[in-house]
């Protein structure tokens, strides 16, 4: 007969300050893009088919199968596949903690990969998306001990140091649903779809929405176009009424109201004033 006995320590056990604010499993075709955005909380990226990169402000990081990204809060990025693959992969916004790692380069950028036990950090991310889907008792709780049992071995992995950074508070479907906007901009979206993919009233969410951010969903969306509208403006050549079909919007006549709504000139306007300072 065998028997050991392993005894726990007496050391005090503290909650870590964080707020899982949503998880989603999304796959994105070839070419695709998401439009450059910034937010308060961390995000997670775990690759799980596919390559890309992630766009910061002045640097590209190439991003593969099996590697898992963080994104500390308020670093402009935006995710976008190759165009010979598509991209899969799992998201997570983290409220309440940022991560640094002494004398590296990707503390300045604010963006880390790893490449450890993926099989593991695989396990608890597949665990923590059960758990919403199936949305059982008191999932909330088993949730938040999975993200923190995640977050101990990527520091125990790569001896992150963890910092408490500024909470805002805002709604879980308020959070998914303005990452959902960020990544499906292109998409056919209403009120109503919006409402089903967060799991909520569309008038709390709009209600709720318009109190976090500050804007309804819908002008939200409408920014968001508009924004990478200029990009495709500033940069390529392609017409007007393809500008307006590329980033969503259901005409040319619908695309230039909103432009000029949003910005005080027409999309034709705006490409030659930017042509003629270039």
């Amino acid at each position: 007969m065998s028997y050991e006995v392993y005894r726990m320590t007496n050391q005090d056990i503290t909650k870590m300050p964080l707020k899982l604010l949503y998880i989603t499993h999304t796959a994105y075709d070839k070419g695709w893009h998401s439009t450059k955005h910034t937010h308060h909380f961390t995000e997670l990226f775990y690759i799980v088919k596919g390559k890309g990169v992630i766009l910061l402000q002045n640097q590209e990081v190439p991003v593969k199968e099996n590697d898992l990204v963080i994104i500390n809060p308020n670093v402009e990025h935006t995710e976008k596949s190759n165009s010979l693959d598509s991209l899969e992969y799992i998201a997570l916004g983290i409220e309440g903690l940022s991560f640094s790692l002494p004398d590296e380069e990707e503390s300045q950028m604010g963006l880390f990969t790893y490449h450890g036990d993926q099989k593991d950090i695989l396990f608890y991310l597949n665990k923590l998306l059960h758990e919403i889907k199936q949305n059982d008792d008191d999932y909330e709780i088993v949730c938040q001990n999975i993200i923190e049992i995640l977050i101990i071995k990527l520091r125990r992995d790569k001896k992150f140091t963890l910092t408490k950074t500024e909470t805002k508070n805002l709604n879980r479907s308020v959070s998914l649903i303005q990452h959902y906007l960020n990544q499906n901009y292109r998409e056919d979206i209403s009120l109503d779809s919006l409402a089903e993919i967060g799991h909520i009233n569309k008038f709390y969410l709009a209600h709720t929405f318009k109190k976090d951010i500050g804007v309804s969903p819908i002008e939200y969306l409408q920014k968001v176009r508009v924004r990478e509208a200029k990009l495709l403006l500033e940069t390529t050549n392609y017409s007007i009424a393809s500008i307006a079909e590329i980033v969503g919007f259901s005409s040319q006549s619908f695309f230039t109201q909103s432009f000029k709504r949003f910005t005080d000139q027409t999309p034709s306007k705006y490409r030659k004033e930017v042509k003629k300072d270039g």
